[in-house]
């Protein structure tokens, strides 16, 4: 860095560190709040060692381990985290930087019945944004959340292909359209 001294540098690196472990502290708490317990079996703990042992050795493991690490456990909460970390030595921070950039992992678990409204143009100006409001309402649940029975998840996106459906939203593979906030309980009453 340009204009600092190694020390003042030290200090940003630091603090940037610090900053980290604060988010992971409450990231941490976010999914104790939410009474979503890790649920992680010792049978998939040596899953997720077996892959560690096969893969570390090789140049850019991390992403490799924490794909598996995914696919075993569903999801990658703090604890699988801190596994990756203490297996392979490395830093926490790594992990969870790496975790929180790729939206192709995820930090709460999902539900047996994942929920995606579309809040694409097609579906936006359609209403879809009064439907995901009516379901957050509904389920007590936010972006990217589980309710704390693990039975629903919910997540936004952009497009499912069936704009002349609009507003839609799927419940795993199950597509529903021409959607208004009053259909919503009735339908997420189907998978009760």
């Amino acid at each position: 860095m340009k204009g600092f001294t190694k020390n003042e540098e030290n200090d940003m690196i630091l603090s940037d560190y610090r900053d980290l472990d604060t988010l992971l502290q409450e990231d941490n708490m976010a999914c104790k709040k939410q009474g979503v317990p890790f649920r992680g079996t010792e049978e998939q703990k040596a899953k997720l060692m077996a892959v560690i042992a096969e893969l570390k050795s090789q140049p850019g493991c991390l992403m490799p381990i924490m794909q598996h690490a995914q696919d075993i456990y569903g999801y990658l909460p703090i604890e699988v985290q801190t596994m990756i970390s203490d297996a392979t030595g490395e830093p926490l921070e790594k992990i969870y930087g790496i975790a929180t950039f790729y939206a192709q992992f995820a930090l709460q678990p999902k539900g047996q019945y994942r929920i995606s409204v579309c809040l694409g143009t097609a579906c936006y100006v359609k209403g879809s944004q009064a439907v995901y409001d009516k379901i957050s309402e509904l389920l007590g649940i936010g972006e990217g959340e589980c309710t704390p029975d693990g039975k629903f998840s919910l997540d936004s996106c952009r497009c499912v292909g069936a704009c002349g459906l609009a507003p839609v939203m799927m419940v795993n593979d199950d597509v529903y359209g021409r959607l208004t906030p009053d259909m919503v309980k009735d339908i997420l009453d189907k998978y009760e």
